[in-house]
């Protein structure tokens, strides 16, 4: 088995949706996250034998929403695990997962890189006003009978997410900083492939005596996948979603798919409110900081079946700066 040599200009950030992980439709069974996660790696790997090197994140949406209920359910036996340490958790177990499907993906090719995961914390303004304007859907989707149901009997907020069904919403504040980010850089310079960020990372803030301390939220993971990608360097920011390229007027008789915008055309599109906020807005906010920070970087919008092709240009939604 071989190394691959790469440079920074090779260098992206490639953030896998959580509902990627968990398809529509399935109640998240362990082999079903991991069947889902090996088939998305499959192209991953494909790249990196290209001479791509990669960071890697995730959403966890629907596990951080499925371990919140969980402690709904057990409250009675066992202490309540507050939301932050859920979404430590979830950096753990799905690193692992993704991790170990690499790994694997990487021996039935002949290759070999060091994959690792880092639990990142990510600093967050305790005071940003996000805090008490819920916007992050997680869990599972509900009808509207559950979602009445639900608000009545736990005082969860619950809101119809893009069509697709009811959801909870929890507070989501703007990624500032990574605490780890010196050891990010490190490892990539040693060629390490990494898995970090893992659902935005793990909400922290500054006391006022210079200490950290958690905050029970859940971070945008497109929002910390821009700011690792800055952190980095990187030139590429891949997002995988559920549809091969964003699309203006979605749902509607005269939807259109985008293949190419400029920073200047993502901001207007943007601003005129053409992509939701519990949905494709995150993304575009992303898109547009990410490539703001620096008219060299692109960043990519496609889904998982179309990763080859879009880095490739032939498939996806490319954002540059003009």
């Amino acid at each position: 088995m071989t190394n691959s040599s790469v440079d920074n200009s090779s260098l992206a950030v490639i953030a896998l949706g959580g509902n990627a992980i968990i398809a529509k439709g399935q109640k998240g069974l362990v082999h079903e996250q991991f069947e889902n996660v090996r088939r998305t790696v499959g192209p991953v790997v494909e790249l990196m034998s290209r001479g791509y090197n990669f960071i890697i994140t995730h959403g966890n949406g629907p596990q951080v929403g499925n371990l919140l209920l969980q402690n709904e359910l057990a409250r009675s036996e066992v202490p309540e695990i507050p939301l932050g340490m859920l979404d430590a958790m979830t950096c753990g177990s799905m690193g692992y997962m993704i991790e170990q499907c690499i790994q694997n993906a990487m021996i039935a090719r002949g290759i070999w890189r060091n994959v690792v995961t880092i639990p990142a914390q990510i600093i967050v303004d305790r005071n940003d006003p996000a805090m008490t304007n819920p916007t992050k859907p997680i869990g599972p989707f509900y009808t509207e009978d559950q979602a009445k149901q639900l608000i009545e009997e736990k005082g969860w907020l619950l809101k119809e997410d893009a069509g697709r069904g009811w959801r909870r919403f929890v507070a989501s504040p703007y990624p500032i900083d990574i605490v780890e980010k010196d050891a990010i850089r490190e490892l990539l310079r040693q060629q390490y492939v990494l898995i970090t960020g893992g659902g935005g990372g793990i909400p922290v803030s500054y006391l006022e005596d210079g200490s950290i301390e958690g905050v029970d939220c859940v971070i945008d993971k497109d929002l910390a996948s821009m700011k690792l990608a800055i952190a980095v360097h990187a030139r590429t920011l891949v997002i995988i979603t559920g549809v091969p390229k964003v699309t203006l007027n979605f749902g509607k008789p005269d939807e259109k798919p985008l293949d190419r915008i400029t920073l200047a055309q993502a901001r207007h599109y943007y601003q005129d409110g053409q992509f939701p906020a519990g949905s494709m807005g995150p993304k575009m906010m992303a898109a547009i900081e990410f490539v703001q920070a620096d008219p060299a970087n692109r960043v990519i919008i496609t889904n998982e079946d179309s990763l080859l092709e879009a880095i490739e240009g032939r498939e996806g939604t490319h954002i540059v700066a003009y």
